[in-house]
């Protein structure tokens, strides 16, 4: 924390708030940025492709990133993996587009609960890729997680295609954290988001491209607005889980529902039916647990993977000293 923003904290009593306190209202910030990011997707949606949007997406993230690229010099662009980083790039555009497809083209809340699913997909990808051991009780709350998800694609009919799209998100996602564990092994957190904004802004170019509409200047403003509200809400979601205890703060996410709920009804007039509303308690209560059983084993959830988030010119100065010994992990 600089200077000023310990005397801040010092006068508004802020310093004085119990650390869980503190993380709490990080979280509470971040899943509300998060859930205004959503409902301006959707809003622009109407007209615009999705592939547009996560474009926009991208360019705005690796704008805010390359300032300090810049700053941490020639030893940014220095990595033995860009095979890795490409792969890490291109898969997490995919779950950019998935996920902004499908906030597009299913009912708000349905759309926020299925992305709640990517704790069950990193569950099985880290026991196949990982090697790490799965225990009886993990396996009981992924396969409810995932019966919750079946039931959310309604049992007996016709599943949404958009709702396929929104797991298949969740997967991409789930399998970018995965690759970000093997990359800050050896590479630097500012390496590895300079490549990710570099090769998504540059695979989303060409898409984008070819279903390209010019945005009006509202529509101008709401793309700029997204990429701001993701890379906030992302360092807030940071700030919580690194003052306070897991568990004290991961129930807070799910926040995003509650508000995720109100804008569909409020503003697109989607009424979530009882499918809907009994499998995202399934999948949020189990994602819950599992959250709740790696706390209890020792293992401390991080926060998600900040693709964009803003770094600190001291983060860039520590990392420069350290080299390739930084062990910092995160996850989406």
């Amino acid at each position: 924390m600089s200077d000023w923003e310990t005397r801040l904290a010092a006068r508004t009593g802020w310093a004085r708030l119990a650390p869980n306190a503190r993380g709490a209202v990080w979280t509470l910030c971040a899943a509300f940025l998060f859930s205004l990011m959503a409902l301006l997707v959707k809003l622009l949606g109407n007209r615009l492709d999705s592939f547009q949007i996560a474009f926009f997406r991208a360019a705005f993230g690796l704008l805010g990133i390359l300032p300090f690229a810049l700053a941490a010099g020639a030893a940014c662009w220095q990595t033995r993996r860009l095979p890795l980083h490409f792969l890490r790039g291109s898969i997490g555009m995919l779950a950019m587009f998935c996920g902004f497809y499908a906030l597009t083209h299913l009912p708000l809340a349905d759309a926020v609960a299925l992305s709640f699913t990517k704790p069950l997909f990193l569950i099985v990808l880290a026991t196949i890729l990982l090697g790490e051991k799965i225990r009886a009780r993990r396996i009981t709350a992924t396969a409810a997680g995932f019966l919750g998800v079946l039931i959310m694609l309604r049992p007996g009919g016709e599943p949404d295609p958009a709702a396929l799209v929104a797991l298949a998100g969740a997967l991409c996602v789930a399998f970018v954290v995965v690759t970000v564990k093997k990359l800050v092994q050896t590479e630097r957190p500012v390496t590895v988001m300079f490549y990710f904004g570099l090769i998504s802004t540059a695979i989303a170019a060409i898409p984008a491209a070819l279903v390209w509409q010019q945005p009006t200047a509202g529509e101008f403003v709401a793309l700029v607005s997204i990429g701001l509200l993701g890379a906030t809400a992302q360092s807030c979601m940071i700030r919580g889980y690194q003052v306070a205890e897991a568990m004290a703060v991961a129930s807070l996410d799910y926040t995003r529902l509650i508000y995720a709920g109100l804008f569909s009804i409020f503003i697109f007039h989607e009424i979530p039916d009882r499918w809907s509303v009994f499998g995202a308690a399934i999948i949020v209560a189990s994602t819950f647990y599992i959250v709740y059983r790696e706390n209890q084993l020792g293992r401390r959830p991080t926060a998600p993977m900040v693709d964009q988030a803003p770094i600190k010119p001291d983060d860039i100065a520590t990392q420069t000293r350290t080299g390739d010994k930084d062990d910092r992990r995160a996850a989406d």
